[in-house]
């Protein structure tokens, strides 16, 4: 089997959820398998990341450098290609950053590209199978890749358990000297960060969230009601930002924030990968949903197959009578 590579994605010296997840995700291709973590970044948050995910890979290669120091995607693609095996695999999360560097690095190596793999059932020789899903979640895809030439796979976030044992012990290998040739056509300019509205929902233990189930924005009032008898705070997906129903600083996704509540209340939510990749951590997830093919149901701890303006207001009537 080949080497196998986690490329973590790290933000103001903490490590990405998804590093915990990604360890994972490589032990479905090999069980056996010393996966070997792969940090970029610069200065002091990039030796604190190394030091953090060696509690969970057994070997952890450290790559600073100043043209690192933002995320630019032509540059850690540059380095990847400098630095990794000719048939390695690698996983990355499949998020906004992974979605641009992945595609071109597996084109730079020669070898197969899975997007979105939400599930892996392990290798065969050289055929590695891997489950994605099409169609907003509602079909299964089993994928079979010939990666006799290496893969690179983009797992989603949240597909894979985390693996919180920290219990590797691994050691940090400083190889930056190795980088080499780094220069870039694309030139980093600014982070802007999403706009904070009057609640910063990135900060809540409980949210109830509403999507396109609301059906009109006088219905929305249903999903404040309950939150003001939970204790909790509204947020949604994008459609109804888009519908201009709820503020951009409450929209709960890849392109919005990104949450870690204890307790997500996800009410007429499809579950799209978007919107799932904003939510972090462990939470208790309970969908509220009529259809019962909604892919939120896959990753919910609790289903409740009903009509969420019917149902909404019989909840808060239960709580408030507690």
């Amino acid at each position: 089997m080949a080497d196998i590579y986690a490329y973590i994605t790290h933000k103001g010296g903490v490590a990405d959820d998804s590093a915990l997840e990604l360890v994972n995700a490589a032990r479905k291709i090999d069980a056996g398998a010393a996966v070997t973590a792969i940090v970029t970044g610069s200065g002091a948050d990039c030796d604190k990341v190394a030091d953090e995910v060696a509690a969970t890979y057994p070997k952890v290669f450290k790559y600073s450098n100043e043209a690192l120091a933002y995320p630019n995607a032509e540059v850690v693609r540059k380095l990847l290609v400098n630095v990794l095996p000719a048939d390695a695999i690698i996983l990355m999360p499949h998020d906004t950053f992974g979605m641009d560097l992945g595609p071109g690095l597996s084109i730079k190596l020669d070898s197969v590209f899975v997007s979105d793999a939400v599930d892996i059932e392990g290798a065969d020789g050289g055929t590695l199978k891997v489950i994605r899903q099409e169609y907003s979640g509602m079909v299964s895809t089993h994928v079979s890749a010939d990666i006799s030439n290496g893969a690179v796979i983009n797992v989603r976030p949240g597909a894979f358990a985390p693996d919180e044992s920290k219990s590797a012990g691994g050691s940090v290998e400083d190889k930056s000297g190795d980088a080499g040739d780094l220069s870039a056509k694309r030139t980093f300019l600014e982070i802007v960060e999403a706009e904070v509205g009057d609640v910063d929902i990135t900060k809540e233990d409980v949210l109830v969230s509403v999507g396109r189930g609301i059906e009109d924005e006088e219905n929305i009032e249903i999903a404040q009601e309950l939150a003001e008898a939970m204790g909790a705070v509204v947020s949604c997906s994008r459609p109804i930002v888009d519908a201009k129903w709820l503020e951009k600083s409450r929209q709960v996704g890849t392109s919005g924030q990104t949450v870690k509540p204890k307790v997500y209340l996800a009410c007429g939510i499809s579950g799209s990968f978007q919107h799932m990749g904003g939510i972090k951590g462990s939470p208790f997830i309970v969908a509220i949903n009529k259809n019962v093919k909604a892919p939120i149901f896959q990753v919910a701890d609790v289903g409740i197959e009903a009509d969420i303006l019917e149902f909404l207001p019989e909840l808060s009537e239960a709580i408030g009578d507690l």
